[in-house]
């Protein structure tokens, strides 16, 4: 009788599970407090009503055991709760390192997803079923919101900052993808589809598709077309082989992971963290590269080794 009426939706990845059993905890605990306090209010109304205008009631000045026991249990519930949803958002705030990457930018009112084997989809997302992924977010105009109600995961997406994601969807099917951040007229048209598939239907998928250059190869493009190699190649900027990922000496003596923030933030503010032992001569690129020029000089610089340096040498 519930197929026509789903009173939630698809518990369809890892971490869902979990989310809907702390869910169902929190609706216990209101369901349980509201019917004592409600009960206790009846029945106190009943028991306590005054019999006779002359009737005075004794005055109950405390009691330290009840008041103990009112003030333990809530704490005790409060602390349940905390460490549970504190336990599901690190789990979701951490993608396994083997997770494949996908990017995504969000514009009014679309989503743009690109594979970094150069597969772009609009407002459809394919994946493989029982295989992490990790995806990489930024927005070109406002704040949307990325969000799959079948795998308990959203999160805001940002002009001017990168936000990452993860999952793993556990069914195969199709999923509804909304914008949870009102972001302008047509924000309820900002909506797709994920496809979950069987791996081997994915892989056939993904060779199937329209592909273009990976997100490496383009970005291995833009990065000589912007001259980037004078500078990053020759001594005169820091070294960007092998650099993603490790830590990084400011001129100010502080340290800095070369994470895709960090990257990112030097390609359109170099001034704001000078590594130490090069000259702040670097030009600003803002206004020159979009988002998604930014992503794929990120996957190139990512994809930089010390052997595909020499070679470039």
């Amino acid at each position: 009788m519930w197929q026509g009426f789903p009173i939630r939706p698809d518990q369809a990845s890892t971490i869902a599970r979990g989310v809907d059993h702390l869910y169902y905890f929190l609706i216990a605990i209101d369901l349980f407090f509201t019917a004592v306090i409600f009960l206790t209010i009846f029945y106190f109304a009943l028991r306590y009503r005054r019999r006779s205008q002359k009737e005075q009631p004794p005055q109950i000045e405390g009691n330290i055991p009840l008041e103990l026991v009112w003030t333990a249990i809530p704490l005790g519930l409060v602390v349940i709760v905390f460490l549970w949803g504190t336990s599901l958002f690190i789990r979701n705030s951490r993608p396994p390192a083997a997770a494949m990457e996908i990017f995504v930018v969000g514009k009014q009112w679309m989503w743009k997803l690109q594979h970094p084997e150069g597969v772009e989809e609009i407002n459809a997302l394919h994946v493989p079923v029982n295989r992490p992924v990790k995806l990489t977010m930024t927005s070109e105009d406002v704040i949307h919101d990325f969000s799959v109600p079948a795998f308990r995961i959203k999160k805001d997406v940002v002009p001017g900052m990168y936000t990452t994601l993860w999952f793993e969807a556990t069914k195969t099917g199709k999923f509804h993808l909304f914008c949870d951040q009102y972001c302008g007229t047509n924000h309820s048209l900002m909506r797709g589809e994920v496809t979950v598939m069987e791996p081997t239907e994915y892989e056939q998928w993904l060779s199937g598709g329209i592909r273009g250059e990976s997100m490496a190869q383009a970005g291995a493009k833009l990065y000589d077309q912007l001259a980037c190699i004078t500078c990053h190649g020759t001594g005169k900027g820091p070294p960007l082989v092998g650099v993603y990922g490790k830590p990084v000496k400011l001129s100010d003596g502080s340290m800095v992971v070369a994470d895709d923030a960090y990257l990112r933030e030097s390609v359109l503010y170099p001034s704001a963290k000078i590594v130490a032992g090069y000259p702040p001569v670097m030009p600003t690129f803002k206004g020159q590269v979009t988002e998604e020029q930014l992503l794929q000089l990120i996957a190139y610089i990512k994809s930089l080794s010390p052997e595909e340096g020499k070679a470039r040498k």
